[in-house]
């Protein structure tokens, strides 16, 4: 066996110190909130709203392409977004706690991913506030090391930066971390950011998306990410 390959195993079967998660989707179902609050400035706009089973398929890029699929084809101008953006933000920030609710299993996943000495962060395209205020509201007990969310000036995943700044700021590296994630742009982010990527089938995107992205883990309950981080 040559030093290379040796290598390649020892790498692989490095212990995660880090966990990373996405928000919607992964943690958190806020599906009824934010199509709520969509269909809101729909409305505000004069324009059709959509019937909320239609929204998972919107989500996932950040609030401008949800905003921007939620318009009518012929009206998705920048300019339309921003007003989209201007009847949507203030709404969500008043009622975005109102039907969210955590996945089953994900409390006590985190609960114990903490008493087993794991860093936590969370990498959403949720935008910063939001993101901050559903992680503080519904789970105040688990100390996050770093809570981030799509700012200005920063590229949204699939972009790798968010994933180098949680590395960053937790001094980790990446064979080090495990990214969490419902959704195609979930997969790819890890893939860009080289951390072993994990999908999970409760979110919002249907389970052959995240498969095409070969994820190194898929899993269909919150306990089953508990052994992976010894892998």
């Amino acid at each position: 066996m040559s030093k290379n390959s040796i290598f390649v195993r020892i790498k692989q079967r490095t212990m995660k110190r880090l966990v990373i998660f996405d928000l919607d989707g992964t943690l958190l179902h806020t599906i009824a909130d934010l199509a709520q609050s969509t269909n809101y400035a729909l409305a505000q706009l004069g324009y059709p709203t959509h019937p909320q089973e239609a929204y998972p398929l919107m989500v996932g890029n950040g609030i401008h392409k949800l905003l921007e699929r939620a318009l009518p084809a012929n009206e998705r101008t920048d300019e339309n977004v921003r007003r989209m953006r201007k009847a949507f933000v203030p709404h969500y920030d008043v009622h975005n706690t109102e039907r969210s609710t955590p996945y089953p299993g994900i409390r006590e996943l985190l609960s114990e991913l903490h008493r087993q000495g794991i860093r936590l962060a969370v990498a959403s395209n949720k935008y910063q506030e939001a993101t901050e205020k559903l992680v503080n509201h519904y789970f105040p007990a688990i100390p996050f090391q770093i809570v981030l969310g799509q700012r200005e000036g920063v590229p949204a995943k699939p972009d790798p930066a968010i994933v180098y700044k949680i590395l960053k700021h937790t001094q980790t590296t990446p064979e080090e971390a495990l990214y969490i994630g419902d959704s195609g742009v979930d997969m790819q982010t890890a893939l860009n950011s080289g951390v072993t990527a994990c999908g999970v089938t409760w979110g919002f995107r249907p389970r052959a998306e995240l498969e095409s992205f070969h994820p190194h883990h898929m899993v269909e309950r919150a306990a089953e990410i508990l052994p992976l981080i010894r892998l």
